[in-house]
């Protein structure tokens, strides 16, 4: 039996703050997550043998060290259970580009798997296991735009206004852990309050580590600022800009540079994830 078509959203940081570091070496975070359309798919075999195998995926990506097959192993450890499963992965999300895709193909696994292997376990279970594997699967995993603090997993579930994003990659990868670990990152930004994010917007604090370290990272952030309020995601590298409608979006991405890539993406409240999981669970009369 394979199930197919389990989405995994990308997310954007519309603002990112590090309020300092904590005694377990994480950082104290506030951000707004945003969710978009941008999503990548995966598939699943069910295996009764216990092996947890990826046979598509990421070239560069070992499959043991992928999210997803780390992600399955969890699950199978923490519900005790020797089933197992076939993983297929269809990326589309950059690696490395702060837009959360191998956090969220962690969470739709988790998510699909508790379905497919009948666990029934409850979304705050899973949040827990998957937090080990990246401090915003809790967020994928809830499926909702948000408000996170502590390292991004504590949630205040948000309805953000309708718009659409020029999203723009320029065709590199950045270390979320160099830039943490940074020592030119500053650890000192006040708290905000969600009011005072949506009246007055927020800044990125990673955004002079990753462009003082990746020029490409740089470039596409003054390109972009040419054409809207430009603004790293996550630790970068990709950077975007919010537009009312698709049209001012597309127009924004017009004369892309060479090896960058563009798109446009809308931004959601609702992950589909949680419609998959929905139609997944009428399909197996659970209503």
């Amino acid at each position: 039996m394979t199930s197919a078509d389990w989405p995994a959203p990308a997310k954007l940081n519309l603002f990112l703050h590090v309020l300092g570091r904590r005694e377990d070496g994480y950082h104290e975070l506030q951000t707004a997550y945003q969710l978009i359309d941008l999503a990548d798919s995966l598939s699943f075999g069910l295996r009764e043998d216990g092996e947890i195998r990826r046979l598509e995926g990421p070239p560069s990506v070992p499959a043991e060290t992928d999210l997803t097959v780390r992600a399955a192993r969890q699950l199978q450890v923490a519900a005790g259970i020797r089933k197992g499963a076939d993983i297929r992965l269809s990326k589309r999300i950059p690696i490395q580009g702060g837009l959360g895709g191998g956090s969220s193909d962690a969470a739709t696994t988790l998510v699909a798997l508790n379905e497919i292997w009948g666990l029934h376990m409850p979304v705050e279970r899973l949040a827990g296991i998957g937090l080990p594997l990246g401090a915003d699967l809790p967020f994928f995993i809830h499926g909702h735009s948000a408000w996170g603090e502590g390292i991004g997993e504590r949630l205040t579930p948000m309805d953000l206004p309708p718009r659409h994003y020029a999203v723009v990659f320029p065709g590199i990868g950045v270390s979320t852990a160099e830039v943490f670990q940074a020592s030119e990152l500053t650890r000192n930004s006040p708290s905000l309050t969600i009011r005072g994010f949506l009246q007055a917007g927020g800044r990125n604090d990673c955004t002079p580590v990753a462009t003082g370290r990746y020029p490409e990272v740089a470039r596409a952030l003054a390109w972009l600022a040419r054409r809207g309020d430009a603004r790293l995601t996550g630790t970068g590298s990709c950077v975007f800009a919010g537009f009312a409608d698709r049209s001012q979006a597309e127009a924004a991405l017009y004369g892309l540079p060479g090896g960058w890539s563009g798109f446009v993406a809308l931004g959601l409240d609702r992950s589909p994830l949680q419609d998959r999981l929905a139609a997944e669970r009428a399909r197996q009369g659970q209503g």
